[in-house]
């Protein structure tokens, strides 16, 4: 069987990874036995990747990342007991569970990171169940206090909270008064405890930028910054296809709402959102919503050419995406969020004017894919399929929106463009009913205010007005009189705003 070229390159990157955590675990082992450091430390390593492996949580990449934030703090550990005379409370063991919320954004890796580490700094200092047990409840504290993080005044927070979770357990592990209050205790244990959520906190925000480069990661922070309108492709979009720009936005807030209704990754889906589009920047003007008086550009070509202008908005989105060098998790939503999906409306006019006998392939009026891999991604599908549809509808009243949205998600439900993502039935239900529910909010009806029919001239608009201001004040003093405290004119004034 011939083997393509991606799948060698994934053989290649497979063999590269299992050479290099051998590598590693080797490396590590030479180190502990060099240092007189108990061998259990690369075997507990080890077994990380054996508890990846196993519940099918990460593959090696991922292994490689966790394994390195490890050792960073088993070299730190070593170099601060032997090379300084600082007390060992000062290493920023918590710093590790910060770093897996921040980047994997994992509650069970956090849990996992934390334990590990604070075991290994016990481990290479020697010192008993107290410390381990400082250092792992300091470091699952800061951890689940920074998930989700978008501002760096809750980074602090969590800094805060880890140091004080170190004094409460100095306090409960050391419960005699005469040793609490003498200064080695407070210099050696309590100040350094105090101070190390602190300094946890700082180093993670120095140093956050370095490893999601290094782990090829995006984190809420970075995920904020390309949000910023003032990013290069943002505002190219903004000037060169305003149409675009502007589905862009109303896709965006769909897929972020119903992202938040079913637990899904709310600000990765919408930064994802504004950015699925970008190709269209290439030749936004043979795409509608970017076409203002003039004629349709496809009235003019043969279905076949527009069938390649279509498709080409996606090849031409990721040659952006990697000019721009945005990261992986943004750029999969620019093919993803097509999908395999059918070109509908070129494939039946291509039909259309199709000669006698001649046969059209519906597969090349698909879009290339992939499908959507992962809940984000899949929403965001929906999201843009259904934004175009509803704007698409003559009378865009509640009935017909919620008819629209059922209509065209369980139309991609049957291609199949959903059964590669982790999408439940439940929660494309959701995802549905959150879709009629902003959609409706957005055609909103609204009142038709009546013509003014009398005089045109400024002279008797400007009697009228007097006339109309003298007849309003009338009625209200006569509806003051009539309900209490002019309660039904208020309702009145409201309900026609």
């Amino acid at each position: 069987m011939k083997i393509l070229k991606k799948d060698k390159d994934a053989i290649r990157q497979s063999l590269t990874r299992i050479g290099l955590s051998t590598l590693f675990i080797v490396s590590l082992t030479l180190f502990c036995k060099a240092l007189g450091y108990s061998l259990i430390i690369p075997l507990l390593i080890f077994f990380l990747g054996f508890h990846l492996s196993f519940t099918g949580r990460g593959d090696m990449r991922l292994y490689l990342n966790l394994g390195l934030l490890l050792t960073l703090i088993v070299f730190a550990t070593h170099a601060i007991s032997t090379y300084t005379d600082l007390s060992v409370y000062y290493i920023p063991v918590a710093s590790i569970g910060l770093f897996t919320m921040l980047l994997f954004n994992s509650r069970t890796l956090s849990f996992v990171m934390s334990f590990l580490s604070s075991m290994l700094v016990s481990l290479i200092l020697d010192e008993g169940f107290g410390m381990m047990l400082t250092f792992f409840m300091g470091s699952l504290v800061g951890a689940y206090s920074v998930r989700e993080a978008r501002t760096r005044g809750k980074l602090m927070l969590a800094g805060l909270f880890i140091s004080i979770i170190h004094v409460v357990c100095a306090f409960l592990i050391n419960p005699h008064p005469n040793l609490l209050v003498s200064k080695q205790f407070l210099d050696s244990t309590l100040i350094p405890l105090a101070l190390n959520g602190i300094i946890c906190t700082f180093i993670v925000v120095a140093l956050l930028k370095v490893f999601e480069y290094l782990f090829g990661v995006v984190t809420n922070f970075s995920l904020l910054e390309l949000s910023d309108f003032n990013q290069p492709l943002l505002k190219r979009m903004i000037l060169e296809a305003p149409g675009t720009y502007h589905h862009s936005l109303v896709v965006s807030n769909l897929a972020e709402a119903a992202a938040d209704a079913i637990g899904a990754h709310s600000l990765l889906t919408r930064v994802g959102a504004y950015y699925h589009d970008i190709g269209k920047m290439e030749k936004p003007e043979y795409f509608t919503e970017n076409q203002m008086m003039g004629p349709n550009k496809h009235d003019n070509i043969e279905p076949s050419m527009s069938r390649l202008v279509i498709l080409n908005h996606v090849k031409d989105g990721l040659e952006l995406a990697k000019k721009y060098k945005l990261n992986k998790a943004i750029t999969d939503f620019i093919p993803q969020h097509h999908g395999t999906s059918l070109i509908y409306y070129f494939y039946q006019k291509s039909l259309e004017s199709a000669q006698d006998g001649e046969r059209i392939d519906e597969d090349t009026f698909r879009y290339p894919g992939p499908k959507p891999q992962s809940r984000e991604t899949a929403i965001t599908l929906l999201a843009d399929s259904v934004e175009g549809a509803t704007r698409a509808l003559d009378d865009p009243n509640p009935s017909n929106i919620e008819v629209t949205v059922k209509k065209v998600i369980n139309n991609k439900f049957i291609d199949g463009q959903l059964d590669e993502c982790p999408l439940t039935l439940k929660e494309i239900d959701r995802i549905t009913s959150t879709f009629i529910r902003i959609l409706t909010a957005m055609y909103h009806g609204r009142i038709k205010y009546p013509e003014k029919k009398n005089g045109s001239d400024k002279n008797s608009s400007a009697r009228n007005g007097r006339s109309a201001f003298k007849d309003e004040n009338h009625h209200k003093q006569s509806a003051k009189k009539d309900s209490p405290k002019g309660s039904s004119d208020q309702e009145g004034r409201a309900a026609h705003t």
